[in-house]
This record gives structure tokens, C-alpha cells and sequence, in this order.
């Protein structure tokens, strides 16, 4: 089964980092972000990857041309998600079923049971829920008198969409031809209308490197020895 990596983006809010290198290879200690992330594909035994790259991209292509199992796919320089993975169908196949993540977050999850789940609602689409990350505490103001005050907690912050896709090879349906074509929007919410979207639950630890502090919590808790998706 095939693992989908969008790794072409210009990641324009790691600046500092991504003027030198795409941000999935920005390193946490010792390997890029996109090498953790398939290391943790293939502990669960799945070993086929395409990585859309774009921007920076011969820096992914050089680090990976001798490795087994790896093919990175040019998608374009300006190209949005939903354009990157559209761009990949021929390297898929028919009803068949892939994984689909994005090159910037790191997480736990247990990919088997996210399979089953997908496999056992015959859906198009599944995609992992996971809590937010907690930046600010909450303050319930009435007038100019503090009612409530509290921490930050990411069990109130809901759910959002962590990444980590199942797709099965009939999503190409949804997601049009264009450029500018964004996953996240209209194939999203149509596969969501038609029914065929699912979110599977994940409790543990899910965290995107959006920021240079993202970068430096991670590669923290890794030099610690503490990282949980190892």
C-alpha cells in the first residue's frame, strides 16, 4: 500500500528555516521531518512512498535517490494540495486505497488500526482527527471582572483535521484539474456532503512544525530521548 507525502509547499511561516531547505527537511535532531515521518510508516510494515515535491525540490530528490522504496514526484512549484495529489493518480492505480499525509507533522498514531477503521466504513476518505495544540489560556470576562480563568487544555479545543489520510483512489473524482485546486476545501467538504468522509480519533500525540517554536519543542523532546512517534 502506498504512502502520499505532500512535501512541496513553500512553508513561508518557517522562514528562518525554509529559505535554505523545503520545510519537510527541516531536521528534528539528527533526520529531516519527512524521514521521521516515514520511519513511522514503515514500523507499521508500509514500505512504498511518493513524495510530491515542488518547491526546493532537488534538495528531497538528492536526499532520497539511493533509498528503496521512494519516489518523489515533481507536482509543480505553485501547485496546492488537492493539484499535488491529483498530479499523482497515474502512480496510484484504480480502487485502490493509499495513505495520505502532510511532510510537516509528526504524530503516534497507530496506523493499523486507522487502516481497519477506514477499511471496515467503506468510505472514500478518512482522515485522522486529532485536539489542536493549546497557544493561549481562556479568560471569560464580564464587564471588566475576570469570571473565569483557564489554563491552557486541549481537551477543549475540539477537533481538527491532523492529516494522516486514508483515501481510496476514487477521491480523484472530487478534486479537479486546476492549480489552485486546495484538498482541504471544496473535495473536502463535498466528500463530506456526499457522506463519504469519516475522522478517526486519535487521543495521543499529533504536532505540526509550523513555527520555529514547533521545531525547537520537538527537537527538544527528541534530544530527550522523549519523543512519542518513535
Amino acid at each position: 500500500m502506498k504512502t502520499v507525502i505532500l512535501a512541496g509547499g513553500l512553508g513561508s511561516r518557517l522562514s528562518e528555516e525554509t529559505n535554505k531547505v523545503p520545510k519537510p527537511m527541516i531536521k528534528i535532531g539528527d533526520k529531516p521531518i519527512i524521514e521521521h515521518i516515514i520511519n513511522h510508516y514503515l514500523k507499521f510494515d508500509f514500505k512504498e512512498f511518493i513524495i510530491c515535491s515542488g518547491y526546493k525540490k532537488e534538495i528531497i530528490e538528492n536526499h532520497f535517490k539511493s533509498t528503496n522504496g521512494v519516489q518523489v514526484i515533481d507536482t509543480g512549484l505553485g501547485s496546492q494540495t488537492g493539484a499535488r495529489i491529483k498530479k499523482v493518480r497515474d502512480h496510484i492505480g484504480g480502487d485502490k486505497n493509499f495513505f495520505m499525509t502532510y511532510g510537516d507533522g509528526l504524530s503516534n498514531i497507530n496506523l493499523s488500526k486507522l487502516l481497519e477503521f477506514h477499511e471496515n466504513n467503506k468510505k472514500i476518505a478518512t482522515l485522522s482527527a486529532v485536539r489542536p495544540i493549546p497557544r493561549f489560556g481562556h479568560l471569560t470576562i464580564d464587564g471588566d471582572k475576570v469570571n473565569e480563568f483557564k489554563e491552557k487544555d486541549s481537551l477543549s479545543e475540539g477537533w481538527i483535521n491532523g492529516g494522516f489520510f486514508v483515501l481510496n483512489s476514487k477521491v480523484f473524482d472530487y478534486i479537479d484539474d486546476k492549480q489552485d485546486c486546495i484538498f482541504e476545501k471544496e473535495p473536502l467538504e463535498n466528500l463530506s456532503k456526499d457522506g463519504e468522509l469519516m475522522a478517526y480519533k486519535h487521543e495521543g500525540f499529533w504536532h505540526p512544525v509550523d513555527t520555529l517554536r514547533d521545531k525547537n519543542y520537538l527537537n527538544e523532546i527528541y534530544t530527550k530521548g522523549n519523543a512519542p512517534w518513535l
